[in-house]
């Protein structure tokens, strides 16, 4: 399997792997001058061969048009992580097997149980946290990163989710599980899933998301770690209404 990197643009027949992909590909890789990989601009991706490599820049000759699930299917699906800051480690990881099982969209929330020192420290992190979405997107060969919108407070972030299903993960009794709320009547195209902090939700919280029209899902009688209901979330979504690289 060819790996595959991001470039800015296609120009001419060549293209530019620049900066720590380039790095990636000279150092790590050992990439040499005719070697393939695969590159994507964000809308096509195209099979090239290494033209020449510096330790900055790594130019390529384009070959030929490859095709790719995101591109064949228009109607993919989206799905939006909104995801309470919790500790680094476990929220990088979340943000690196996200980005695998096809979000589109990471909304970083800052909950009123989110420990805050971390939501301080939330702003320094963003670029890191851009580097591990494109690094895991390029992995697994998506045509594009997932878009990282700016970190905001839960309220905020209920109030401007324009999805069509929006579900707040929850261990409470009384939600319903999600498999019942994915048999749905007809076809969704966007959903919204929201993870609280360690803490849990607040009262207020919830009244929030249901006051901009979340629903209450649960996964299960067993309480989850926060990345792993991500995954079991995430996956689940992916079964239930497809999208690009799984059909239900």
């Amino acid at each position: 399997m060819r790996r595959r990197f991001f470039v800015d643009r296609f120009d001419n027949g060549t293209a530019m792997v620049l900066g720590a992909s380039a790095a990636h590909l000279g150092r790590v890789l050992r990439a040499e001058r005719g070697q393939l990989y695969e590159l994507s601009d964000g809308e096509r991706v195209w099979l090239a061969r290494v033209a020449w490599v510096k330790p900055e820049a790594v130019e390529f000759a384009l070959v030929e048009r490859v095709d790719s699930p995101e591109i064949a299917r228009s109607s993919s699906l989206e799905i939006t992580l909104m995801l309470s800051i919790v500790k680094f480690d476990r929220m990088e990881w979340c943000l690196e097997k996200a980005t695998e099982l096809g979000a589109t969209r990471i909304v970083i929330m800052a909950s009123e149980r989110s420990e805050k020192n971390l939501i301080r420290a939330a702003a320094k992190r963003a670029e890191r946290w851009k580097k591990i979405l494109r690094e895991s997107a390029q992995q697994s060969r998506r045509l594009v990163p997932p878009f990282l919108a700016p970190c905001e407070k839960a309220a905020a972030a209920f109030s401007n989710s324009e999805a069509e299903l929006r579900l707040m993960c929850s261990e409470m009794r009384g939600a319903t599980p999600i498999r019942e709320i994915f048999e749905l009547p007809k076809p969704v195209k966007h959903v919204a899933l929201a993870f609280g902090p360690e803490g849990g939700w607040t009262d207020e919280e919830i009244a929030g998301a249901a006051d901009a029209g979340f629903q209450q899902a649960g996964l299960g009688s067993y309480i989850l770690r926060t990345e792993t209901a991500v995954i079991a979330a995430l996956a689940i979504v992916r079964y239930a209404l497809g999208g690009a690289g799984m059909v239900p």
